[in-house]
């Protein structure tokens, strides 16, 4: 058997499990804000100490590569590459959005994972639900809400909204889409890592692990501020 360690710190939400195939070993979630930095590889431990595996017996590591926090992202990607390379085994990606999606694959209409980027923006995509699975209909992109709400309208498909940042957005999507708007509850909302494990799974081309890098979908606000930094210094000598 396959034993598959999955990682998922893109957000708040804190994500691991261990699985062998199908099968899942042991999985922890926790939704606080606080750092992921410190409590990640500790959670990673014990949790392999709790199901007897160990690091040596993992033939892969899985990990939510973006979109969503810059810092979060970062973190997950960079222990996920280093687990893989110290241990000689595949580091693979998964779009965080893709994940969050993955709740939804009972509901027959359109299904839009929702991250927000502030400034009206959002990390979104088009899903629909496909036998036991959700798939990615075009692509994740970083879009304006309300035109976004447009094209969804222009569906005339009920929409499942998933995520806890849509409640930052709750007014706006039902003014715009009204009766065609649901909104997911409770636990919906979270991602599950036992799911990103077996998206993980299911792929069977991955780059070398330093090859591997995370998908922002936009740049960090800091990595803006210094390329228009520099634009501006090198249009100053020209």
């Amino acid at each position: 058997m396959s034993k598959t360690l999955a990682i998922d710190t893109s957000s708040f939400v804190m994500g691991i499990a261990i699985t062998d195939g199908e099968r899942t070993l042991g999985e922890v979630t926790t939704n606080i804000k606080k750092n992921h930095s410190i409590r990640l590889m500790p959670a990673i431990n014990k949790l392999l100490k709790e199901v007897g595996v160990t690091a040596k017996e993992l033939t892969r590591v899985v990990v939510a590569n973006g979109p969503g926090s810059y810092t979060g992202v970062r973190i997950g990607v960079t222990t996920a590459k280093t687990l893989a390379w110290s241990l000689n085994i595949p580091v693979i990606g998964v779009s965080s959005l893709t994940v969050m999606a993955q709740t939804g694959r009972f509901f027959q209409g359109v299904i839009v994972p929702i991250m927000d980027a502030r400034r009206g923006q959002v990390y979104t995509g088009h899903y629909e639900a496909e036998g036991m699975s959700v798939q990615l209909i075009g692509e994740d992109k970083l879009r304006m809400l309300e035109d976004w709400l447009d094209y969804l309208d222009g569906l005339n498909k009920p929409v499942l909204f998933i995520g806890q940042d849509v409640e930052l957005h709750r007014s706006l999507i039902e003014e715009k889409l009204k009766e065609k708007a649901l909104i997911a509850v409770g636990a919906m909302t979270l991602p599950r890592a036992a799911e990103l494990a077996r998206l993980g799974n299911e792929q069977k081309d991955y780059p070398h692990s330093h090859e591997f890098v995370p998908n922002y979908l936009q740049l960090a606000e800091a990595e803006k501020n210094w390329l228009n930094a520099n634009k501006e210094k090198s249009g100053s000598n020209d």
